[in-house]
Order: C-alpha cells, then structure tokens, then sequence
C-alpha cells in the first residue's frame, strides 16, 4: 500500500488527512481472518506510538504489543535513537520491517488507518498532542501528568466534546496492594479516616549543568522544546532530566504524586474534587539548571477536615481512621494495617468494589474503546489528582498558605497564585 501525502498546513487548520491505498491480488494469511483464536486484522485496534524513550517502549509499547486486539503500525520520535528502538521493536514482534517511522506527530495523527495513539512524551507535550489527536479523531493513551491546572481543564473539555476514550496512564488501579487498600478504607475497615499520609521519591540529587552543547545529530530539539520557552541544548535538560525542571514538569510530587496522589483521592473517596487548603515548604537548588523541589512537605485540607501529608521520601501511603490504620512502605510494598485484622476483612457483595482491571491500563484502554466506557483513569479524575501537586508546587514556590476553591478550580483571594494556574505557549504551538 502506498500512502497519499499529507499536506501538514491542512492538518494544523483541522482537516483531517486520510490514507488512500491501493489493493493489490495478496496472499491472506488465517490470522489476519481471525482463525486459529486469533483476532481478525478487521477487529484490530491500530495504534501509533508518540514517544519511544525508556517508558516508551519498556512499559507502554511492550504491554500494548502482547494484545492480540492491537497492532503497532507507527512509532513516533524526535531522537533518532529512539525512534530505530521503537520501530525494532515492533518489527521484531510481528517479524516483517512494516513499522512506520515518523519524528513529527502530526504525521501519526494525519493518518487516517490509525485509531489510536500511545503518548510518552516529556509533561509539557502530553496536553498539547492529547488534543490533537482527539480533533483528529484518534482515542488515547497519554503518560500523565499535565503541565498546568488550566491545560489540563480544557483537555477534559476536549475529550468530552470530542466523544474520545481516553486514559491518563498508570497502572495502580490494577495493582492490588493499593487496589485492596482504597477498597478497605472505602468500605469503613479503619472507621473514618482523618489523616492521609504520601511520601514521594525526593531529588534531583544535582543541580544539573546549564553550559549549552551542541546539539547530536538528527535530533529535532526544535520539536522537543516545541510550546515551552526557548532555551539552549544541554544533556542534562532532556530526556529523564526534564522532571527536574518547571518548564516541562513539576518534579517527583507530579511524577510519582500522579501514582501516590491518586491512591490518596482514590481511597478518601475525593477522586472528583480536591482539598480547600495547601501549605508546602520546600528545598531548592539555588545555582544550575533545576529548579523543582528536592526536598519537600505539603499539607492539604479538604473540606471535611481530613488531612493529607506529602513529604519526600520512600514512596508511601497510608491512611488513618479512627478504628486504625491502613497502608504501605515501598513501591507496591507489602499492605499492613493496625488492628492486623483489617487486612483479613471480605468485601461483601453489596459493599463498595472499584473499578479495575487486573491486566493494566492498556489492557483497560483498549476495552474502554471497544465498549466506549471511561476508562479507570479518566481526565477528570486524573486532572483532579495533579491538582493536588500543582497547587503543592504554587505553595512551595510562593512559600505561602493558600486558599483553593476546586469546584472553580482557582486559588481564593490570590490574583499572583491564580496567574500560576496556566502558562503561555511559544508560538506557533497553542491548544
């Protein structure tokens, strides 16, 4: 099959490009009719892959590729390392070299055989490429967290209007440690709960090197920067580096808040709102290149009185009710709970049971765009839970109490806070 040309300048004015093909007399191979227990090429759900880095393809592309409802037909990337990994990989897997290669994701998104797209791009493109790829008609999967409150408001608006099944992608949901933890505190086994407790890795562990290199060849560090302000190449700016800086992230309490934070909201049964109060306190790099927290403690107030403690750390947590308490040390860390009897409760049948899927949130996402049901970790709840860090990280950087109102989604009385809940895009980019 040979594809049509995409004009780039019609796809960024919101027409939608699609691929003309040509058939030709071919051989049919069973599995492509389903046979043999396989699903039929006509059932699949294709997916194209932004962003193969690291996660990229250790986690998303690799749990995607098992599935014998989805195919991998493009990977996406503006480091040409990455991109030959992520295309490899998948021609490995289906043993042929049929995978398509871009570095711009406009061209993935302009192709019209693809129904999904897998987004693991640094924070401050996840927003931006979600929708895109909504407004040209693709379901998705994006890494989380947002870069700001105000993207991540419009992108639920986006979604919403756009009809698209989408998964802010973590798979905590499935695990069940903290799966049978939120059921336990949801169903009453440690009374009413009244303290929440995170910790979160801490770091960076340097300040990073601002002294501006060359840039390596073929990587489009143009693209990379893309809507955040211009800045000049060095190492220690991309890649896994870039959590360490505000422009493209907010540090560990976005990163791994988005997994903890999430289990917090999860099991205090807050998941569509979020606390009135934020008091954070933090520990800076005053010289070099980062300038997220390394050290941190963030006290939250919701409107009932419950009180939740973030401080970096072990990855933790906990929760504390008036009858015990529940929790975890260390990532997926072994459950225990005070009296010990709580963790040999049974969950009735007419008690609460969250929604999860045990296979993950791929597994989850391409059974939600099947069915058209909301995924486990849909926008709003995911927006509602990196509330939670930004707001942390507005407090710290103020170094002030503030007053949040979540329904509205703004600070109260504080017109320089209120400015932090968005930022402007370099242009051309823009949402």
């Amino acid at each position: 099959m040979k594809e049509r040309q995409i004009n780039r300048r019609r796809f960024l004015n919101e027409t939608l490009g699609v691929s003309a093909a040509i058939g030709f007399p071919c051989l049919v191979q069973a599995s492509a009719l389903g046979k043999a227990g396989a699903v039929a090429a006509s059932e699949r759900i294709t997916v194209g892959f932004i962003g193969t880095g690291s996660h990229g393809i250790a986690m998303n592309l690799k749990s995607f590729l098992p599935q014998p409802d989805a195919q991998a037909i493009a990977v996406c990337d503006v480091d040409p390392v990455h991109l030959q990994q992520g295309r490899d990989t998948v021609n490995k897997k289906y043993g042929n070299n049929d995978c398509a290669t871009y570095s711009d994701f406009r061209d993935v998104l302009a192709r019209g055989d693809i129904d999904a797209v897998m987004i693991s791009t640094p924070d401050h493109w996840h927003v931006p490429i979600s929708i895109a790829a909504a407004k040209a008609g693709k379901d998705v999967e994006c890494e989380k967290p947002t870069l700001t409150i105000g993207e991540g408001r419009l992108l639920c608006e986006t979604m919403k209007r756009y009809g698209r099944v989408f998964q802010w992608s973590t798979e905590d949901r499935s695990v069940d440690v903290y799966h049978r933890m939120c059921e336990l505190v949801r169903n009453g086994r440690i009374g009413k709960v009244h303290t929440i407790r995170v910790e979160l890795p801490s770091g960076p562990d340097t300040p990073g090197d601002p002294t501006p290199m060359p840039v390596p060849e073929g990587f489009d560090y143009e693209m990379w920067l893309g809507p955040a302000p211009w800045a000049p190449y060095t190492k220690d700016r991309i890649h896994w580096n870039f959590r360490w800086i505000l422009d493209y992230s907010g540090g560990m309490l976005t990163d791994w808040g988005a997994h903890l934070l999430d289990g917090a909201q999860w099991g205090n049964d807050t998941e569509h709102t979020g606390p009135v109060e934020v008091e954070g306190k933090g520990k800076f790099w005053r010289d070099g290149l980062y300038n997220t927290a390394k050290e941190y403690r963030i006290e939250y107030k919701y409107a009932d009185g419950v009180r939740l403690i973030v401080t970096s750390g072990t990855p933790s947590l906990r929760f504390e009710g008036s009858e015990g308490w529940v929790g975890n040390r260390g990532w997926r860390g072994k459950l225990h709970a005070e009296p010990a009897s709580v963790l040999d409760s049974k969950i009735g049948p007419n008690e609460i049971h969250l929604y999860t899927c045990k296979g993950g949130e791929q597994r989850n996402f391409l059974n939600c765009v099947k069915s058209r049901k909301d995924c486990y970790f849909p926008p709003e709840i995911g927006q509602r839970c990196f509330t939670i860090a930004h707001i942390g990280n507005i407090s710290m950087l103020l170094g002030r109490k503030l007053k949040w109102n979540p329904d509205n989604e703004c600070f109260i009385g504080d017109e320089q806070a209120n400015r932090m809940l968005s930022r402007t895009m370099r242009s051309p980019w823009r949402l």
